[in-house]
């Protein structure tokens, strides 16, 4: 599918939410690495990685950046927006990456979803499943 292809996202939607920590690997790439790249060769909309400056899970240690407690596994934030019927779809995939941490799934609404023009669309056949 094409950039010119990709149906217009707007209108509810669903947002996925992925809490891994930095330093969680598949594959020997990190472990947000891989769940863009899936989602980019699953055709979904965009996904976007964040990085926080301290945080804490179920293994309620605390992640910090600050100078004194430096961590170098501070807790990243994956951040995936479709139709509720693509994300749904992409879940089985999250799944078979046994993802030790926190996902979520909540409505939304997209106002405005606009990329550059001519800008690349999916990842070409030959990219997808590719060694890691």
């Amino acid at each position: 599918m094409t950039g010119a292809e990709r149906p217009r996202l707007g209108g509810p939607a669903l947002r996925l939410t992925v809490l891994v920590g930095e330093n969680d690997r598949c594959r020997h790439r990190p472990l947000s690495s891989e769940i863009v790249h899936r989602a980019r060769a699953a055709g979904l909309a965009g996904a976007s990685v964040f990085r926080g400056v301290e945080g804490f899970g179920a293994s309620s240690m605390v992640h910090t950046a600050r100078l004194l407690s430096l961590s170098e596994d501070l807790p990243v934030a994956v951040v995936i927006v479709d139709t509720e019927e693509r994300v749904r779809a992409f879940l089985p995939e999250l799944e078979g990456l046994a993802v030790e941490g926190l996902v979520t799934l909540e409505r939304c609404e997209v106002l405005r979803y606009a990329g550059r023009a001519g800008g690349p669309g999916p990842a070409p056949a030959a990219e997808e499943g590719g060694a890691a």
